[in-house]
């Protein structure tokens, strides 16, 4: 025998309150909750490819750039707090999150020259492209 339920199109919504927007208690919980996910552009030119990333409110000291032969890995964590205190109001915002991108290099870089640069919240990777190397004709003796 079936049982008849009443259709309730708000369920999953509620479900996801639940699961999402719980307070957390400890910063390891908050930082569950809130995560940081930040956009990337990329575009290439004749000497090298380039990686922006757009750092709002991350500080420099907390952004880290790591290289090895096959990846590059832009990791970091954003800790911002906004507060507001006026006679009968106040207000604090916090946005916290850690975040992590990794890009496969392709095999024609120079991975000793890559360089970073931050300013005003974006971050800037140069990938400098290693020039083709010419062929050469072998003499057959």
């Amino acid at each position: 025998m079936k049982s008849i339920s009443r259709y309730d199109p708000f369920r999953d919504l509620r479900e996801l309150e639940k699961r999402f927007f719980t307070l957390a208690h400890t910063p390891e919980e908050r930082n569950n909750i809130s995560s940081f996910a930040p956009t990337v552009n990329t575009r290439e030119d004749e000497d090298a490819y380039y990686v922006e990333v757009d750092l709002p409110g991350v500080k420099k000291e907390d952004i880290h750039v790591d290289v090895n032969k096959e990846s590059l890995t832009i990791s970091g964590e954003r800790k911002c707090s906004e507060e507001v205190k006026e006679e009968h109001y106040y207000k604090v915002e916090s946005f916290f999150g850690k975040f992590q991108r990794t890009f496969t290099l392709p095999e024609n870089v120079d991975t000793e020259a890559i360089g970073a640069k931050c300013e005003n919240g974006v971050l800037e990777v140069r990938i400098p492209k290693i020039a083709p190397k010419e062929a050469k004709k072998i003499e057959i003796l």
